[in-house]
C-alpha cells in the first residue's frame, strides 16, 4: 500500500468541484494508494507522472516507489489541466 499526498493546489482543486464529481474524484484518489498504476493510467510524455481520467476530469500525480508514496498535485478538466502556469 502506497501512502497518499494531496497537495494544497490539488486539494483547492478538488474543492470546487459540483458534488457528485468530488465523491468519483476523492474514490479515484483513494484506489491510487492500492494500486498507484491502474488499468486507464497513462504515463505522461511532457512531464514526470501519471495520470488517471475521472469523466471529463484528469487527476496528475507522481509515483515515489521508493518511498511508496503517490502525490497528487493536480485535479482539473481536460481542456486546462496540462497548461502550467
Amino acid at each position: 500500500m502506497y501512502r497518499l499526498e494531496v497537495s494544497h493546489t490539488a486539494h483547492r482543486q478538488v474543492s470546487k468541484l459540483p458534488a457528485q464529481t468530488q465523491e468519483r474524484v476523492n474514490r479515484a484518489i483513494a484506489r491510487l494508494a492500492d494500486d498507484p498504476r491502474p488499468a486507464g493510467a497513462k504515463k505522461l510524455t511532457a512531464r514526470e507522472g501519471y495520470r488517471v481520467r475521472v469523466g471529463d476530469y484528469r487527476i496528475l500525480y507522481r509515483i515515489d516507489d521508493k518511498a511508496r508514496a503517490v502525490v497528487v498535485y493536480r485535479v482539473m478538466g481536460r481542456a486546462g489541466v496540462y497548461r502550467f502556469r
